[in-house]
């Protein structure tokens, strides 16, 4: 791929930092900066960042264009990790003619990156570019389990036509279909319709209040876990704390739970794409939203650093497993039990049909589910992700 075709490279300069050397042994100095008339492998590269400056089908949110720069303005700024780790930052994608020419170029742009193992960041823009970012697995042929981190569940209808708001719908009917589930973390029911909610149910997704996730913020773990790709609406965090976007409200997470979850999602062995949407530079306060952000992005990639690549199960010897019987389950539930990471996941039975062998699906999962099950109970999660493998 020639990456020149679709990138606007960045600079020190084209992002204000007018001393560089002041920049010493911050990430400014560290982070590759793509230059066309420069040699690339782009497998040398861990992480990708990207910028998306699309808004054409942003909901009241046209400013969200100016984003990318921004974010690395402040991002570049800090000190890095004690680990290596290798950030190439490609630029700003070029936008198409129309929306759907840069939703094409995003999603080619992410599965050329995912195929060459680099984890792309992407720096948006509106939020209706998850809907993009999920047709590269659609390119690659690859099942996708898509995890979004939003105040709104963002479903839409059938008759409407993609928004930033309403986007989920298009890629359950987008065919092939290669969606295998969808979770929302963060929702609040107010801001939402009660057929929505209902709808998440009857497709068997997973929906997740705020306040429940911010009572116990450990359950968010599995569910990332689980996923390939998650995007994150700014609209997700509290007024507050990022008043740099135009739908969020006074309740919503807090900055230092939100940087928890993106450290999760960068220990996440599986996740291969992370996209953060809806940040708005001219409505923000003294740089409040854009730092945090930045904060975000650091402490994704800080959990990228410490994965722990135990979801392979390569090697039994480093796994515990527990075979518990549990009224109402079709066999026993079998749990097991990382000793390098104390990361939980269960089997879920996968039945063929018309064929006389059983598959199983590992389900991350947490400690509280193995502890229901010893208390003879089933967790909502187990039974969901059973009845979507075995429709």
């Amino acid at each position: 791929m020639d990456l020149s075709l679709y990138f606007e490279p960045v600079s020190a300069a084209s992002l204000h930092f007018s001393d560089v050397d002041e920049m010493e042994g911050r990430l400014l100095k560290s982070v590759l900066l793509y230059d066309p008339s420069a040699s690339l492998d782009i497998s040398e590269a861990d992480i990708a960042i990207i910028g998306v400056p699309e808004a054409r089908n942003a909901y009241r949110n046209p400013s969200c264009s100016l984003a990318p720069d921004e974010i690395r303005r402040q991002f570049y700024q800090l000190y890095g990790w004690r680990r290596e780790v290798r950030i190439l930052d490609l630029g700003n994608l070029r936008v198409g003619n129309t929306v759907e020419d840069t939703y094409s170029a995003v999603a080619e742009v992410i599965a050329y990156l995912v195929e060459n193992k680099v984890v792309p960041i992407i720096l948006g823009g509106s939020n209706d570019l998850a809907f993009a970012n999920y047709r590269a697995y659609q390119l690659m042929e690859r099942v996708a389990n898509v995890v979004s981190i939003d105040a709104r569940l963002d479903l839409g209808q059938e008759s409407v036509p993609i928004r930033s708001d309403a986007y989920v719908n298009k890629m359950v009917l987008r065919q092939p279909n290669f969606l295998l589930n969808y979770a929302n973390i963060g929702y609040q029911s107010y801001l939402n319709s009660p057929e929505s909610l209902g709808m998440m149910e009857e497709l068997y997704f997973e929906s997740y209040r705020v306040g429940l996730m911010r009572r116990n913020l450990e359950e968010v773990e599995p569910i990332v876990r689980n996923a390939d790709m998650v995007s994150l609406d700014i609209s997700a965090v509290r007024r507050p704390d990022a008043p740099g976007c135009p739908h969020n409200s006074p309740n919503g997470f807090y900055g230092e739970e939100i940087c928890q979850i993106a450290k999760y999602v960068g220990l996440s062995d599986k996740l291969s794409s992370f996209g953060i949407y809806e940040y708005d530079p001219t409505l923000d306060f003294n740089n409040q939203t854009s730092q945090l952000i930045a904060q975000i992005l650091w402490y994704f990639v800080e959990g990228f650093v410490f994965r722990q690549n135990d979801g392979q199960f390569k090697n039994r010897e480093d796994y515990r497993q527990f075979n518990i019987s549990v009224s109402g389950a079709p066999d026993e539930l079998v749990f097991f039990h990382s000793r390098k990471s104390d990361r939980w996941w269960v089997l879920v039975p996968m039945y063929q049909k018309d064929k006389d062998y059983v598959q199983q699906y590992y389900l991350p999962c947490s400690k509280r589910d193995y502890d229901l099950a010893c208390e003879d109970k089933i967790s909502e999660r187990w039974w969901r992700t059973y009845h979507k493998v075995n429709p």
